[in-house]
């Protein structure tokens, strides 16, 4: 037994559970209204399973975007699996819930950011506003704010400048 409660331990454990669970209602049930997730993974990650081609492409992370297109999502205690389409070339993907480094849903300003301490114990942290309902940190706010101007910017029609 330890001399302290590892809070930061916890929380990290309790919030990638949130997100398994998250991920199988959509593996059971789809993607609800406008939801849609980036998720950002440790592709170094022991366990991290990808196409080579992928992990040459991105040697250190990953972001993903379940949205529109996506098959076979697979969810079980240690992480998920998932079909993605890389320029119309499907491929297969394993992560670990321990190589996720942000989840975000921007439909709702919903993210979660895990952070690993470099001391002597190893722990991971994560971090997360109190009621959970707003982006845990600057990235994921960051994200959803630059994703909320591409929504709100002016779409000029071509149209306009047609000669009838």
């Amino acid at each position: 037994m330890t001399d302290t409660i590892e809070y930061g331990h916890l929380m990290h454990r309790a919030l990638r559970g949130l997100i398994q669970e998250v991920l199988q209602d959509v593996a059971e049930n789809g993607l609800p209204g406008e939801h849609h997730f980036f998720i950002t993974f440790d592709t170094l990650h022991p366990d991290v399973r990808i196409a080579d081609w992928l992990s040459d492409r991105y040697p250190e992370e990953m972001t993903i975007v379940m949205q529109n297109w996506f098959e076979d999502l697979d969810v079980t205690d240690e992480g998920f699996s998932i079909t993605l389409n890389f320029g119309d070339n499907p491929e297969r993907l394993h992560v670990p819930y321990d190589a996720i480094l942000t989840f975000v849903d921007p439909s709702v300003e919903f993210g979660l950011r895990f952070e690993t301490q470099d001391d002597d114990d190893d722990h991971d942290e994560a971090s997360a506003t109190p009621d959970g309902a707003a982006p845990a940190d600057a990235d994921a706010r960051d994200l959803v704010e630059q994703l909320h101007e591409a929504k709100d910017a002016d779409v000029v029609s071509l149209d306009s400048f047609r000669k009838t």
